[in-house]
């Protein structure tokens, strides 16, 4: 609603400039805009979001709304539409096929500066989480396999970077909102409004919001197409994969306590259950698990709007954006709970980290470039069969000095590569 105003506001200093509007009518729709803007009006906003009519309703009511707070601001009784009408006034130069779909692309440019932010606070703390665990030596793990050592902070920092990455897309793909169609009116062939109308509004826009807007170089392509939603939404999706994977690996590492990994330990959130006294739930990844479903089911809902797109308009705008708004809202509040209530008092178990190292038959990779393969693979297969370390085996079967040995299978030395072999 609030966008939807930021767009009136525009289209009146538009109206103004290019002779349409004189300026005390121009004066008082913008005042009535900002009103709403500040939420003085927002209880007299009741239409649902989801609707027929490609937003319609939407956009009468702001017209309504602003044209009697107008007349107010003029000295007039609500109602007395001769003097500011919502549609011939307020709607001026304007559809609901245009203004509408600019209104939610202005939402999502801001609903993205907020969202990217809350991520932002998110991958700080797995970065913090690295610091602390730089030093915490565990066993890496492919198929879900003993693999080769490294640190937990090489973990952490993995989870980082790994989120790092959504910062670009969702910025590359909200500024494909800034490309709006104000001007084009009911279809994109500019019928009612005048020349040059379609890009003063949106410098105007621009001017006004602090966002790039610009008027799109195909008004009638840029009426029926919904490819930005589309596209935003994958990344918001793609986002969501993201976060539910690593809260997968957080519910893995903090299995147990005595029967599964117990690397790291979440704060306790819900100890118990209803009936088994020593557990300890974690329910907070889980809630970010359901979270990143959803996120994932609202834009099969996009693909579906998005498709059901026929000639010249998308009538089905407004379900297409309300799964979009509440994906971020999800994101966002879901972000700020993993973050608060679980990321940043995360504990390691560091001995027993270290101990499933020391024990592990995995270590025997890094035996490959010394004594070879299939070597190393009779010494794992021998070390799993007999219960023996690979380091005892190695020393038994007089493979290799003990002095080489230390050095090889030294966990440290084991996280990077090295400089030769």
């Amino acid at each position: 609603i609030k966008a939807l105003a930021y767009v009136k506001w525009a289209a009146a200093e538009t109206n103004f400039t290019l002779g349409l509007l004189d300026e005390n009518l121009k004066d008082a729709i913008v005042k009535a805009a900002k009103e709403v803007i500040s939420g003085m009006f927002d209880n007299e906003f009741p239409v649902d979001m989801i609707q027929g009519g490609a937003g319609t309703s939407t956009n009468m009511n702001i017209n309504e709304v602003i044209a009697n707070r107008a007349l107010e601001i003029l000295g007039h009784k609500k109602g007395e539409y001769q003097f500011c009408s919502p549609n011939d006034h307020v709607n001026l130069s304007q559809s609901t096929n245009d203004a509408y779909p600019t209104a939610i692309q202005l939402t999502l440019v801001n609903s993205n500066v907020t969202l990217t932010k809350h991520l932002e606070k998110l991958i700080a703390s797995f970065r913090n989480k690295s610091v602390e665990f730089k030093h915490v030596l565990k066993m890496g793990r492919t198929q879900l396999q003993d693999a080769v050592p490294m640190t937990m902070g090489q973990e952490f920092e993995a989870f980082a970077a790994n989120l790092g990455e959504e910062i670009d897309r969702l910025n590359s793909n909200a500024a494909l909102f800034h490309e709006i169609n104000m001007g084009g009116t009911a279809i994109g062939t500019g019928l009612n409004a005048v020349k040059g109308y379609a890009q003063l509004c949106a410098e105007n826009l621009a001017k006004i919001t602090g966002h790039p807007f610009v008027s799109a170089p195909n008004l009638i392509e840029a009426t029926n197409d919904t490819g930005a939603y589309v596209i935003y939404s994958s990344a918001l999706k793609r986002m969501a994969i993201k976060i539910s994977k690593i809260c997968n690996d957080l519910r893995l590492l903090s299995s147990g306590p005595r029967t599964g990994l117990f690397e790291i330990n979440l704060p306790p959130m819900q100890p118990g259950s209803s009936i088994m006294p020593g557990k300890v739930n974690p329910v907070i990844p889980e809630v970010m698990n359901q979270v990143c479903y959803k996120v994932i089911g609202n834009d099969l809902t996009v693909t579906m709007g998005a498709e059901a797109g026929q000639l010249q308009l998308n009538v089905m705008e407004p379900v297409i954006v309300y799964a979009i708004i509440d994906s971020m809202a999800l994101l966002t509040n879901g972000m700020n709970t993993l973050r608060e209530k679980c990321i940043d008092g995360i504990t390691a178990n560091i001995d027993h980290c270290r101990k499933m190292v020391l024990n592990s038959i995995g270590v025997v990779t890094a035996l490959n470039p010394y004594i070879g393969y299939k070597n190393s693979t009779k010494i794992a297969k021998e070390a799993l069969e007999t219960g023996k370390s690979v380091y005892d085996l190695i020393l038994e079967h007089a493979i290799l000095p003990k002095e080489q040995l230390d050095e090889i299978l030294n966990p440290e030395n084991m996280l990077a590569p090295k400089t030769k072999l």
